[in-house]
């Protein structure tokens, strides 16, 4: 794992933290390769119920990709975000739950890396910038099908076209993020959704993300009518049967994610 992504686990929840404030937490092709590596250990980690990503230094959550070395890695195309954002590389689809708490500069693909998140917590120094066009560096276009998808039509083009950054007060107006404070909270609202999501069935729950993301882009009918395994494996679990039975005894479930 590079030094400048942290990786840790504490009971059910992963934390990856971008560790290179001092250049913005601007992604490296290493950092892209230990992003990768973090996200396949917590997909094949079942113990962990839900991730969090943050990121060192008040001044920004992530510039998006490291350009300085642009000349000599002409031939390194980055799946920014370690594949999670298909940018470059396969998309990779995280099974878990990931909540991100972002402050500063969210630009570029950092600005996307945040839209993978399943939630997002800001601080209210967050700013969120789509500048390829502004700088005139365009390329993949990652971001700008996410934002469309996200984002409410003319915000997103808006800051497509424009390259204007839009403040943490107006994204979370625009449903970009779940909750903005104080950056001084940050972690400890970031921990706080993550709580709430490890507090669920973990089957339950990737069973739930796949079921609401596999078919977001398909017509309501198609997306009634589809059987999803995730679902159906669920029925024959012993959490299913460990859920009912908290229920009838009036306790709190004791989850074990099988």
């Amino acid at each position: 794992m590079s030094l400048d992504v942290e990786f840790t686990k504490d009971g059910h929840v992963a934390r990856v933290t971008l560790n290179r404030h001092q250049s913005l937490n601007a992604i490296t092709p290493q950092m892209d390769d230990a992003l990768f590596a973090a996200w396949n250990d917590i997909n094949d980690d079942p113990d962990i119920r839900v991730a969090i990503l943050s990121a060192t230094g008040e001044k920004a959550f992530c510039a998006g990709a490291d350009v300085s070395g642009a000349t000599e890695n002409a031939d390194r195309r980055m799946a920014l975000g370690g594949g999670l954002t298909g940018v470059g590389g396969p998309l990779l689809t995280l099974r878990k739950p990931l909540v991100a708490a972002v402050q500063g500069y969210v630009i570029g693909g950092g600005c996307e890396l945040a839209m993978c998140a399943d939630i997002v917590v800001a601080a209210d120094t967050a700013q969120f910038g789509i500048p390829e066009t502004k700088v005139g560096i365009i390329g993949e276009a990652g971001i700008m099908h996410r934002a469309m998808r996200q984002l409410p039509h003319h915000i997103a083009l808006a800051m497509i076209l424009t390259g204007e950054r839009v403040p943490a007060a107006k994204a979370e107006l625009y449903g970009l993020v779940n909750e903005v404070v104080p950056y001084a909270d940050l972690s400890a609202a970031a921990e706080r959704w993550a709580q709430k999501v490890a507090a669920g069935s973990p089957l339950a729950v990737q069973a739930a993300k796949d079921a609401a993301l596999s078919r977001l882009g398909w017509p309501l009918d198609v997306a009634l009518a589809t059987r999803y395994e995730p679902i159906e494996a669920y029925a024959s679990s012993k959490d299913r049967l460990e859920g009912r039975a908290a229920f009838a005894e009036k306790r709190a479930p004791q989850w074990q994610g099988r």
